[in-house]
């Protein structure tokens, strides 16, 4: 295969005429799902199966290996031949990387699947007919799980607005995670077993029409990690797009990290969430916005090391150790994307 896309990222690319799609439909398929992953070997091939065992209508996956260094190509290569594969030499993030594969696909909508993710009892069949249903909606979201089958409440989120990011900084947010009025970002109390309007879907599992996300411009690539889902639902909205999630369509999506890595993903979060601000924040709301983000971190690392300190607790010492390394690059994150 040859493409202009293939060609500028220089990747191997790997693909068969007779895919699992093409064999169930001689037509164009009607969903095409993305599937990026950088070293998640055994996830990657999990999500894979689970995409063959459970979607029925038409569809076409396309997997952009973002340079791997575990041989998830090589691994998803020999058990899945059928399945097209994109192996790039280089790391273009999340953003940039489906922007590119969305280029190579035909489907009616595009899914977005993240790579540790399994799908569960026809979900994106059952996300394709939700849409079918709420056309105005532009955008739609399932319901996802935990590895143990819990309820991920990070299938979707409010925006942020002042409020938010008040009782976020005065860790309202953490003593009433259920409440929905300070809780307002993670819809606290909400278990995600109602159809609802929402402000922004999670790009874990992402559906939407490729002629809009064209429209649209895709993902900003500004956006290295974080709040591409965000900057682009909240530009989608302004365009008259009101996202929607259903809990017919379920996938589990694990999560987990060590405090190093989570001191460095938070630093791409407060980056994303104050190019979020810069760009999506009414002008004269941006100044305060940016003191309040600034404020979370600080406070999570005053809280913690108190704590720490009290409960001689190796729990809250990595805690505190965490968040002092996210304040102490802050001159980093201040600056945003951009």
């Amino acid at each position: 295969m040859s493409t202009t896309a293939d060609k500028a990222t220089e990747p191997r690319s790997k693909s068969a005429p007779g895919t699992v799609s093409e064999q169930a439909s001689p037509s164009a398929p009607v969903v095409s799902i993305i599937v990026v992953s950088y070293n998640t070997h055994d996830m990657t091939l999990a999500c894979i199966s689970s995409v063959l065992d459970q979607t029925t209508c038409p569809f076409d996956l396309l997997v952009y290996d973002n340079a791997s260094q575990d041989g998830s190509a090589d691994a998803i290569a020999e058990a899945f031949p059928d399945v097209r594969l994109i192996a790039d030499h280089t790391n273009h993030g999340f953003a940039k990387a489906n922007n590119i594969a969305a280029q190579l696909v035909t489907g009616e909508y595009l899914l977005l699947l993240n790579p540790d993710t399994i799908v569960l009892d026809g979900a994106i069949d059952a996300l394709v007919s939700f849409a079918r249903a709420r056309p105005e909606a532009r955008i739609w979201g399932g319901r996802t799980l935990y590895g143990d089958r819990s309820l991920n409440p990070t299938n979707c989120w409010g925006r942020m607005s002042l409020w938010s990011m008040t009782t976020q900084a005065l860790g309202l947010s953490s003593l009433f995670r259920r409440s929905a009025l300070f809780n307002p970002e993670a819809y606290g109390g909400w278990q995600r077993d109602s159809e609802r309007e929402i402000d922004i879907v999670s790009g874990c599992f992402f559906l939407i029409k490729r002629d809009f996300w064209n429209t649209l411009g895709g993902f900003d690539p500004a956006f290295t990690m974080y709040g591409e889902e965000a900057d682009l639902c909240l530009r989608a909205r302004a365009m008259g797009a009101r996202p929607r999630m259903t809990p017919d369509a379920e996938i589990v999506h694990y999560v987990g990290a060590s405090s190093k890595v989570r001191a460095a993903k938070l630093v791409m979060l407060l980056k994303a969430k104050t190019t979020l601000i810069r760009r999506h924040f009414p002008r004269w709301q941006r100044r305060a916005g940016t003191v309040l983000l600034a404020s979370w971190p600080l406070s999570r690392m005053l809280a913690t090391g108190v704590l720490a300190r009290l409960l001689r607790s190796q729990r809250w010492r990595d805690a505190h150790t965490a968040w002092r390394d996210v304040w102490q690059q802050r001159n980093d994150w201040r600056g945003g994307y951009e």
